[in-house]
């Protein structure tokens, strides 16, 4: 074993024992030492950047007690993980979920910082969230929850310190009430949170970016194979946000929309979903938070299918836009055999190690999500710019920097992949290109 060799599998070892139950960041930190170990190779450097790179500039957990509307008291943890500040003020979102725990916050925290450096903006990465399920709980207490939330969170952020943004579960109602809670403590009016309403502050394009960008990025990709997304059948996973905007893109474009899920089934219309119907998830789940399955009240050509997966359509793209490892080994073998040629990342990690592997062996492009879904993030450092002219740029001119940014996203990662001999592994390109920019700045900055 070389020297580097010997030093790569030390830095590896260290950082599992280091962190040896946080499953979600390990894997994803496995997942890029990977595709990063030519670049190690070439310059042994770089390795000692990605030790430091690894452990985030801070973390801090906090105690959110609230009241609900039985006057009994509840008490929630939150987190925010500022991952790193070289390429300029933390960024990233907050995610509300029983499932956060720190593991979870700094997987995120781990991968932004690749996709924030990936959008050629100047954005460093940060991640944060709380255990608490805004899901069934009235305006009133999740309201009482986000205020209690901001009373900690707003002494770490700020317009040029750390910027964080809407996740799963989060978002205009909860911006909305932490935003508030910030402008009081704080006692200004700065962009200091991303997703606000375009009626004080936000961005045109804001809550579609994430699905649009996922599309977009889809696209880049097809192109360079010589095809496009006329007449492909889709599969969407997910409800929100990033599903619905993936569904209306796809649409837009010729594509054929198939499915919309949740983490109790999922809905199909064999024809594909119309504009209309498109519309009417929105409002199922945007405004009256209802389960997908009551989507088949609405349409006589639906079908519903409890406890499983939208994997098992026959289609030729999968959108996987719901939450992390919601594809293993098993599923994308059962995608492949259904004939997917294409697998695009709108949520974050949705892939687990197992399932890239088979997208791998079977030829299947693949856009992870750090490059794939860098649309929303895209838009957040876009609204930053707009808050500081003080200004709202149009839809258009919104959109029209989207899908730049998503171009040169995938072409960055594609040069990147092949400046290190790895053909067209777009996987490895985005983690390299990444990688790189924020490494160059670190080395730039000092040990710091």
């Amino acid at each position: 074993m070389s020297a580097v060799a010997e030093k790569i599998a030390s830095v590896r070892a260290s950082i599992r024992r280091r962190d040896p139950d946080q499953r979600e960041f390990l894997q994803a930190v496995d997942e890029v030492f990977e595709s990063l170990t030519p670049v190690f190779e070439k310059d042994p450097q770089y390795l000692e950047v990605f030790e430091r790179l690894v452990e985030p500039e801070r973390q801090i957990a906090f105690r959110v007690p609230w009241i609900d509307d039985s006057g009994k008291q509840q008490v929630n943890r939150g987190f925010r993980v500022q991952m790193s500040s070289a390429l300029g003020p933390y960024k990233g979102g907050l995610r509300f979920h029983p499932t956060v725990n720190l593991s979870v916050i700094k997987f995120l925290a781990f991968e932004q910082t690749f996709k924030n450096s990936l959008t050629t903006l100047m954005m460093g990465a940060g991640k944060g969230g709380s255990d608490f399920d805004p899901r069934g709980r009235s305006d009133r207490e999740v309201m009482a929850f986000c205020q209690s939330f901001m009373c900690e969170l707003y002494r770490h952020i700020g317009a040029d310190t750390d910027v964080p943004a809407g996740d799963i579960n989060v978002g205009a109602r909860e911006i909305g009430f932490l935003f508030g809670q910030y402008k009081r403590l704080a006692n200004n009016f700065t962009g200091v949170l991303t997703g606000k309403d375009l009626r004080w502050g936000g961005s045109l394009i804001r809550p579609e970016a994430t699905g649009y960008g996922c599309v977009y990025f889809a696209q880049n990709y097809l192109s360079y194979k010589g095809d496009s997304l006329k007449g492909k059948r889709c599969v969407i996973s997910g409800s929100g946000n990033v599903a619905q905007y993936t569904a209306e893109k796809l649409l837009q474009l010729g594509a054929i929309p198939l499915t919309f899920s949740d983490s109790n089934g999922y809905v199909l219309e064999p024809a594909g979903f119309t504009q209309e119907q498109i519309n009417h998830v929105m409002e199922l789940k945007n405004a009256k938070r209802v389960r997908i399955s009551e989507y088949c009240a609405f349409s006589e050509t639906a079908q519903y299918f409890p406890g499983k997966k939208p994997w098992e359509v026959t289609a030729d793209l999968a959108f996987p836009s719901a939450t992390q490892n919601e594809i293993d080994e098993e599923d994308a073998k059962v995608l492949v055999a259904n004939g997917v040629k294409g697998v695009f990342e709108g949520a974050n990690m949705p892939s687990t190690n197992e399932a890239i592997e088979v997208y791998k062996s079977f030829s299947v492009m693949f856009g992870p999500a750090k490059a794939a879904n860098a649309g929303g993030v895209a838009v957040s450092g876009l609204e930053m710019a707009q808050n500081s002219q003080r200004m709202q740029w149009s839809r258009e001119e919104v959109d029209a920097q989207l899908e730049k940014i998503m171009k040169d996203i995938f072409e960055n990662s594609l040069a990147a992949s092949q400046k290190y001999g790895l053909k067209d592994d777009i996987q490895a390109g985005a983690n390299i290109a990444g990688f790189l920019k924020v490494a160059d700045a670190m080395i730039h900055q000092g040990c710091v």
